[in-house]
Formats: C-alpha cells, structure tokens, sequence
C-alpha cells in the first residue's frame, strides 16, 4: 500500500493487493504538480481504512512541492545549512549566529497549503465519513514522515517505512510522540546536497532497523532509499535472520538521540 502511493492502479509500479481490499480510491492526482498524494485503502466489510501516502518523487512534476516540505519539516532551521543556503531557504526564522525562533518554526509548519495542514484535513474527513472504523495511515519517505506526523495529532497507528527523523517537526507542531518506523540501515536520508536540507536524524516511537550493510552486504547509498527496494529485496528476502533468529528485527525506542545539535531554539523575534 505504501508503494501503490506512488502509482496509480494499473501501471507497472502498482501492487496488486488480497481480495479484501475491494474498494480504493485516490487523492491529490488531479494536478500533477500537487505532492500531496496517494490513496485511501478500504476493507471489504468498512471496518479498516489504510490512508497511504506518497513520499518524495526527485524528478517529476511534484519535485518542487515535494522538496519545499521536506527542507521545511526535515531541516534544523529553515534549510539553512551554511551561508551558502542563503537564497534557499524556506522559511524567515533565522536570527543569526546558528539561532532560530521557536515560534516562527512552529507557525511556518501550518500554512494551509503544507502537505501537513492538507493531511490533517483529509483525516478529519475519515473519520466523519467512518466514524467507527479503524484508520491506519502509512507511507514512505516523505510519505511516512506525513503518516507519523497525522498519526501523533489524532492519535491513530502509523507505520513510516524509510522516513526522515520527524521527531524535530512533531515537537515544532507539539504532538505526542508514538508510532513506529521501519528503517534499513544502507538507506541514508539525512542528506544536504541537491537543494535538500535533510538533516534530522531522530524518530518518533520505536524503529525496526533492518540492518541491510552487513546481512545483506548492501553498501551506504541513497540510491537504495526507494520502496521498491524496500519491498523486493527486504521484505521479501529469504532472510531468516536479520537479528538474534528474528525474521524481523525488534522495535526500540532510540536513545540519546539529539538534533540540530548546534543550532540555539529560543524566541528570537526581534532579533530576526
């Protein structure tokens, strides 16, 4: 379903799902341009309603939108790196000398037009339309960060396969911090080149870490940052120990994980 967030049903990247899922139906595909995107899984019987959404697409007509709420969510301070960054940035917070306003953050992450803001409205929309159903939101990339990001604000089970470290955006949004993530270990996503500013590491709730350098004698590379990937040659590999005779690694809760470690959060107002 994660992976169906980037296709539409009939292509050749679209997944085939079981019989119990009868009904689907996508959101956002009607501008091409317009990131937001995906599709809304339904049971046969209406009681389990899967929201999957897409994540990142680097070259397409959603690349734009798609890195605007990446450096906006995934960057310490308005994807302000180094002074190099200075006409990239996406927001107005920086107050000088590796400084930046709290408060500015938090207003520029719900603008009405961000994919959250858009996320937290469709949801909304679930749940009046199915009011007694259980909603489960994933996704991938981007994708998955989104679907952490809604699942902390209503308080519904979320599954991120790859995502950036949201943890940062969610106490900026000031939610709770509970799901799940699935990461593998020779996807790399903190990243600062290409006109990203991917440098949050940290995840909300617990990761499963499918360590993919030394089972599988993958090599760093974000390259090997794609769903697919993740599906064909993870999921579905004929591993029959990732970790301690699991065929799934063990979730935990990442410790002493810190952010934008040098970076001062404060209210700088006057100062910007």
């Amino acid at each position: 379903m994660s992976g169906n967030a980037y296709a539409l049903p009939g292509r050749k990247n679209w997944y085939d799902l079981d019989g119990s899922w009868n009904t689907s139906f996508p959101f956002g595909w009607e501008d091409p341009a317009d990131g937001f995107r995906g599709h809304v899984f339904i049971s046969s019987d209406n009681s389990t309603i899967i929201l999957s959404i897409k994540g990142t697409t680097v070259q397409g007509p959603s690349s734009k939108k798609d890195k605007f709420n990446d450096n906006l969510l995934f960057s310490c301070c308005c994807a302000r790196v180094d002074i190099s960054w200075v006409f990239r940035t996406v927001c107005d917070c920086y107050a000088k000398n590796w400084r930046c306003d709290n408060t500015c953050l938090s207003e520029a992450l719900i603008q009405d037009s961000l994919f959250y803001s858009v996320g937290v409205n469709l949801v909304e929309d679930l749940l009046f339309i199915y009011p007694t159903a259980n909603i489960w939101l994933v996704g991938h990339s981007l994708g998955g960060a989104l679907a952490s990001l809604l699942g902390s604000t209503f308080g519904l089970p979320a599954v991120a396969f790859e995502a950036p470290g949201e943890r940062l955006a969610a106490k900026r949004l000031h939610l709770p911090l509970p799901p799940p993530l699935l990461n593998g270990s020779a996807s790399p996503v903190p990243i600062t080149h290409a006109g990203y500013a991917l440098e949050t590491r940290c995840h909300l709730g617990k990761s499963i870490v499918f360590d993919t350098v030394n089972v599988l004698g993958w090599k760093v590379d974000v390259r090997k940052h794609v769903i697919k990937d993740v599906i064909t040659k993870v999921l579905e590999a004929d591993v029959i120990d990732w970790e301690d005779g699991q065929n799934v690694p063990l979730p935990r809760e990442e410790e002493d994980c810190v952010d934008c470690f040098k970076w001062e959060f404060g209210e700088y107002k006057g100062d910007r």
